[in-house]
């Protein structure tokens, strides 16, 4: 059974709320060859791919790749825009949306919700509708308009998150600073900044205690972790020689990434295997980021796994770790 851990979808009301309302920060514009973008503080943040709006085109998609079973979530920025009423709304359609996609695809969709994190009561709130609603898990960016997840203001809604025991995808989004690193360049953002945020994101909250903290919280890191595994042993040095940096921790970094989950999302095969050497072939799930990567090309660095670790990073481990 392949499962698709990271898909997105997005419904035409939230696009219309996002147009409508997503300035100062964010604009919805042409970017040439017919193709929309959504452009953050000016310059492009990421592409507006027609299946993205797309909700029975990718079960198409799936049949033709052999592929069993997607999650959907909300892409980036998600509904990081307008007031809280414009946030809350954006919010209770996105997620009422997909929920009445996977009724129309039982069998194949599942769905995980979107919060409006800059207000945590209104988050609490919809978190709890969400899963009543039969959302699988959340999606949260990486930063709340350049706030750290490990923020005090926070902490109530990761507590009920704990409570829930919900299932937590860390998805990255405009990092903060990116106009001071001049990351309009090239499109950097979405080539290396997006990986950037998650890295960041990550490596705070381990050294912040975060995942003690909230122990049964699942967390998934997208894209392979980021950097995370590249410089597993520099965090771990980090631990050793800087006081501020075992502070709240009593293990290296290192002892934390095994209890993490990580997808494949438009990871090679030599850069996949480093990662599973890093958080185990049991932590290692399959997500190919659709519509942005098609399918078919998510799936084929996988095609010389040996097939128990297979059969268990293309399904087995999200099917454990969903309860599907």
């Amino acid at each position: 059974m392949i499962i698709d851990t990271h898909t997105h979808l997005a419904s035409p009301e939230w696009y219309e709320l996002l147009r409508s309302h997503g300035l100062p920060r964010f604009e919805i514009k042409p970017l040439g060859e017919g193709k929309q973008a959504i452009f953050a503080n000016g310059h492009v943040f990421g592409l507006l791919h027609p299946n993205l709006f797309e909700r029975d085109k990718r079960i198409e998609d799936m049949d033709e790749a052999g592929v069993d079973m997607s999650v959907l979530s909300l892409t980036a920025p998600g509904v990081l825009f307008g007031g809280e009423d414009i946030s809350v709304h954006a919010a209770r359609i996105s997620n009422d949306y997909l929920a009445g996609v996977q009724d129309a695809h039982p069998d194949r969709l599942r769905w995980i919700a979107t919060l409006p994190m800059q207000y945590p009561d209104a988050s609490i709130t919809e978190l709890k509708r969400a899963m009543a609603n039969g959302a699988r898990g959340v999606l949260i960016c990486a930063n709340v308009d350049g706030i750290p997840l490990t923020a005090p203001s926070f902490a109530t809604l990761w507590a009920e998150m704990d409570r829930l025991e919900t299932v937590v995808t860390i998805h990255p989004t405009l990092p903060a600073g990116a106009e001071a690193m001049t990351m309009e360049d090239y499109h950097l953002t979405a080539m290396v900044g997006f990986t950037f945020d998650t890295s960041l994101a990550v490596v705070r909250m381990i050294y912040d205690g975060f995942f003690d903290r909230y122990p049964n919280i699942e967390f998934i890191i997208t894209h392979s972790g980021g950097t995370v595994p590249y410089v597993t042993n520099r965090l771990d040095n980090g631990y050793r020689i800087l006081p501020k940096c075992s502070e709240n921790i009593s293990q290296p970094p290192s002892a934390f990434l095994n209890r993490l989950y990580y997808d494949d999302a438009m990871a090679r095969d030599d850069a996949a295997t480093l990662c599973m050497g890093v958080c185990g072939a049991d932590h290692y799930i399959h997500g190919s980021d659709y519509p942005f990567i098609p399918y078919a090309r998510s799936l084929e660095w996988a095609t010389d796994l040996e097939p128990a670790v297979r059969d268990a990073v293309m399904g087995g481990n999200a099917k454990a770790l969903y309860g599907i």
